[in-house]
């Protein structure tokens, strides 16, 4: 039973953090792909994660700086699979300045600083109201 929780906490997190990203995107850019559900399900999780490894409070600012690197690696990863790999062109970051390969750039690095606020937030919000796990307090650094 412990297994199954666990398994529909997570499976409900990515979805919520997946279709949000989906939508996230369809916001900013005017259309998104179905690959970002799965790309941002992911990145929640992750990013939800951060302070669920730890038995210490893990600052705001450092939960923040870690989820920039783990949404770039995803998104690099993800990247070159799906556009690159499979030619699908979801994004293409390469007329940016400060882009890599296209996949990642400085400014999307930028904006996902500041909804790593909101996703790190949601994610304890979530954890707590609907799975009964642990209040976060939070401190900025």
């Amino acid at each position: 039973m412990k297994k199954l929780n666990l398994f529909l906490e997570y499976f409900t997190l990515f979805l919520i953090g997946g279709v949000t990203y989906y939508f996230i995107e369809v916001i900013y850019r005017g259309y998104s792909h179905f690959s970002m559900i799965i790309v941002g399900g992911l990145c929640f999780i992750l990013i939800g994660s951060i302070n669920e490894v730890s038995s210490k409070e893990i600052p705001l600012f450092l939960q923040m700086i870690i989820s920039v690197l783990i949404v770039n690696t995803v998104e690099l990863v993800s990247g070159i699979i799906i556009n690159k790999i499979l030619l699908l062109n979801v994004w293409d970051y390469s007329y940016m300045k400060y882009n890599f390969l296209g996949q990642v750039s400085l400014r999307s690095s930028l904006a996902w600083f500041f909804l790593s606020f909101l996703a790190i937030y949601v994610d304890d919000l979530l954890r707590n109201k609907i799975f009964k796990k642990k209040k976060h307090t939070y401190k900025f650094i």
